[in-house]
This record gives C-alpha cells, sequence and structure tokens, in this order.
C-alpha cells in the first residue's frame, strides 16, 4: 500500500512558518546584542579600570578620578608653593631643590633670576625667615594642560618688621611619571609665571 502524498500547501506553510521564527529570532537576537553594547558602551565611558596587586580588575568611576585629580592638583601645587615661598636662611637650598622637582625650566628660569637679582643673598646677609601663611588654587581640569591661577600669601619677617604680602601665580600642571621621593603626585608645573605682588595690610585682623 503506497503512503499518502502530504498536501504540498500544508508543507509551504510549515516551511514559511519556519522561517518566519527564524527570521523574527534572529532580529530580537540582533536588538538585545546591540542593546547590550550600547549598556556596554555607556558603563565603560563612566569607568575606567585598574589592575591591584592581587590581579583583580578594579572600576573607578571617571567622576572618582577627576575628584581625585584635584586633590593631587591642589596638593602639588601647595606643596611647589610651600618648598619655593617658604625659605629662610638655613632652608631655601635644600627646598628649592625639592621645588626645582616639581616644574620644568619655567621654574628654572625664574629661580636663577632670583638668583641673579640677589634674593636668596639678601636672604643670607639680614637672616630672614620667608614663611608661608595660606595658599588656594583654582584650575581648570577638562583638558591637559591644565590652566592653574594660585593666591600665596607670605610674610617676610626682618627681626623687629614682618611684611605680608599676596602672590598670584599662573601656569599649566601636565602628567610626567611619578618619581618617589621627587615627585610623588606624578605632575609637572609649565608655563609657571608671577603675574602679581602686592603687600597687604591688617592680615590677621582679615583672617579672622
Amino acid at each position: 500500500m503506497k503512503a499518502p502524498f502530504k498536501n504540498i500547501y500544508n508543507i509551504l506553510k510549515l516551511n514559511r512558518f519556519i522561517v518566519l521564527v527564524t527570521v523574527i529570532g534572529a532580529v530580537l537576537t540582533c536588538m538585545v546584542s546591540v542593546l547590550m553594547v550600547i549598556g556596554l558602551h555607556r558603563e565603560s565611558m563612566d569607568n575606567a579600570f585598574v589592575v591591584n596587586g592581587d590581579g583583580s580588575v578594579i572600576p573607578l568611576k571617571m567622576v572618582s578620578q577627576l575628584e581625585n585629580l584635584e586633590v593631587e592638583a591642589k596638593a602639588h601645587l601647595e606643596l611647589f608653593h610651600r618648598y619655593f615661598y617658604g625659605i629662610d636662611a638655613s632652608n631655601y637650598e635644600s627646598n628649592l631643590e625639592k621645588a626645582l622637582w616639581l616644574g620644568n625650566s619655567s621654574v628654572d628660569a625664574l629661580y636663577r633670576q632670583k638668583k641673579a637679582e640677589g634674593v636668596y643673598n639678601r636672604l643670607l646677609q639680614y637672616s630672614l625667615v620667608q614663611k608661608v601663611r595660606s595658599i588656594a588654587s583654582k584650575m581648570d581640569l577638562q583638558s591637559e594642560p591644565y590652566r592653574f591661577e594660585t593666591v600665596t600669601v607670605f610674610e617676610i619677617n626682618r627681626g623687629s618688621v614682618t611684611d605680608t604680602y599676596e602672590l598670584t601665580t599662573t601656569g599649566n600642571l601636565i602628567h610626567v611619571d611619578r618619581n618617589f621621593p621627587n615627585n610623588t603626585h606624578g605632575l609637572l608645573i609649565t608655563n609657571f609665571f608671577e603675574n602679581t605682588l602686592k603687600r597687604i595690610e591688617n592680615y590677621e585682623s582679615r583672617e579672622k
């Protein structure tokens, strides 16, 4: 007895259904894949990854990186200004040597200019004490090099007389390799310039 032939239309309907299901499945798979890639891209834009000492991968938010950069930049600028301007006859050589590690040739040029003008000789001759009272920095961290402006208040003790000055300096910060203990923040001051210097009166009352 011969097997009955299947209806050709039923076979075509079944094939069409299978093809339709396959196409819909492929489209859905593509859509899910695209959404996953977009989500992964957005997440990667908000995160950075570092390898910990034990080999594990640690995600860091870019916002946190910016905050860390601001902290390090301000610390670098404060350290430099304290070394460069907080000097006396006993420490000026060591302090200036430390300060020169934190800036490029523009800092060295200013140091040589001051030396040629006899600033450090007068420091020794009259036993002057130059003490930093406060340091405040503003900076733009949107793109490197990072522009900064720092206001340093320092006093010069001449024995019986103490004068207070406000100095505004500007420049840029760039990333360099960290160098312990000479440059622990991995930043370098460039285009350093002393903009304005003015004597201020009654600084103690202003602080209050």
